[in-house]
């Protein structure tokens, strides 16, 4: 990484997901710091711990060259959630814990010089299919309490950028293009209704939800 940034004609980001829990890239098997889930923090809803805990993966990224994470997430936790809920990835159902988690989360990143990514914007959390293997309309089921910690963080400039879910939501556009690729999600809401003038990073591109329904041009395009 120290070789790439000196060659680079501007500086990189180098960026992970390191969320702890099972979205762990740094094992305690390898020498690393316990790293435990956002679940686990969330249900403790202790800041010394949530700090403590943050400190450890922001200070690991830092000895190791990453300048950005794509962490926290913002996403409601509902345990019949495949991909967020069951991993334990939300740190609450309650909105105003999982604001209050990702604040502190952030700070510790920030301490040690490390971007931050909320994430999955509009929210991922009541999602019954993993948008890694297919389509992901949660219309039925996306409440607007989701919004909730994004406004409060974007409200108290604590929202460096923000990563964007590839789900159908008919609730907030009827054309049901994943939130991805809509305009009316990703300009509508985010920048326009909730005032974010931040960074918008796509969740991967070549996640099933997106690389199965729509051709490389066509997403590009879109997004």
């Amino acid at each position: 990484i120290n070789g790439f940034q000196e060659a680079a004609p501007s500086p990189l980001f180098v960026s992970i997901d390191q969320e702890g829990g099972m979205v762990n890239r740094f094992k305690g098997l390898k020498g690393f710091p316990a790293m435990p889930s956002a679940y686990f923090l969330g249900k403790k809803n202790d800041t010394a711990t949530t700090r403590h805990f943050s400190d450890n993966i922001a200070s690991t990224l830092s000895n190791l060259g990453f300048n950005l994470n794509y962490a926290p997430s913002l996403d409601i936790h509902n345990a019949n959630c495949p991909v967020i809920g069951a991993r334990e990835r939300a740190f609450s159902m309650n909105p105003a814990v999982i604001a209050a988690q990702a604040e502190e989360v952030i700070k510790s990143h920030n301490n040690f010089n490390i971007g931050t990514v909320v994430k999955h914007f509009p929210g991922h959390g009541n999602s019954t299919v993993d948008s890694h293997w297919g389509v992901t309309d949660v219309t039925k089921t996306w409440q607007p309490a989701e919004i909730l910690p994004y406004k409060v963080l974007i409200e108290n400039n604590m929202a460096e950028a923000v990563m964007t879910a590839h789900i159908v939501n008919g609730k907030l556009d009827e054309s049901k293009l994943p939130a991805t690729l809509s305009k009316k999600i990703i300009t509508g809401l985010l920048r326009d209704s909730l005032h974010f003038n931040g960074v918008v990073f796509s969740d991967d591109m070549m996640m099933q939800a997106i690389s199965k329904q729509y051709g490389l041009e066509e997403s590009i395009f879109l997004s």
